[in-house]
Order: structure tokens, then sequence, then C-alpha cells
């Protein structure tokens, strides 16, 4: 199974990036999705997922900035992040919501800086 991350970059202050998560080896429709952050020398946290019926559930500190979406039909995990803040700097990551994980990848690093 590999779950590749793909989307960051760098980019100002209130800008917008959306960020994909891509599966192969798979099928991620039934599964609760995360995408989770990890910024130097804090742990890995989850700030959105979704259920295979497309229930969300967010961070209190993304709610109304960032929305997770899913294409099963492409096998593909969505964040949309609007209004950045150098805050959101980190390495994104997508994985199941729990209790167990597939394999992490490499994630994809987003930074927010002017």
């Amino acid at each position: 199974v590999q779950l590749q991350a793909s989307g960051g970059g760098l980019v100002q202050p209130g800008g917008s990036l959306r960020l994909s998560c891509a599966a192969s080896g798979a099928n991620l429709s039934l599964l609760r999705m995360g995408w989770y952050r990890q910024a130097p020398g804090k742990q890995r946290d989850l700030v959105a997922d979704i259920s295979g019926g497309r229930a969300t559930h967010y961070a209190d500190y993304v709610k109304g900035r960032f929305t997770i979406s899913r294409d099963n039909a492409k096998n593909t995990v969505y964040l949309q992040m609007n209004n950045l803040k150098p805050e959101d700097t980190a390495v994104y990551y997508c994985n199941r919501a729990g209790p167990t994980f597939l394999n992490w990848g490499q994630g994809t690093l987003v930074t927010v800086s002017s």
C-alpha cells in the first residue's frame, strides 16, 4: 500500500493550497481517512478526517479554513486549505484516521511565509 501526498509548496499568508492523496494497493472508499500534519519538533496531529459516507471532522484551529473531501472513483482524498497562516507550516500526510494505519508516505511540505 502506498499513499502519495502532493500539492504542497510555499505560499504567502492568506493564500490557498489544495493537497491530494492518491492511494495504490488499497481501496480507500470504505475507510475513514485523515490529513495529518507535523511541524518541526512537534508531534503529528490529525487536522481533518472524512468517513466513507463523507462525514467530516476538523481540528478547531483549521475549522472554517480547511475542507477535506474525497473522490472514491479516483481513490483520492483532498485537503483544500484557505486563509493559510504561518503556523500551518508543516509536513502534511494522509492516512487512515485510526485505529490502525496504512504505510505512511513521505508527506508534502507546506510552508506559509511572506
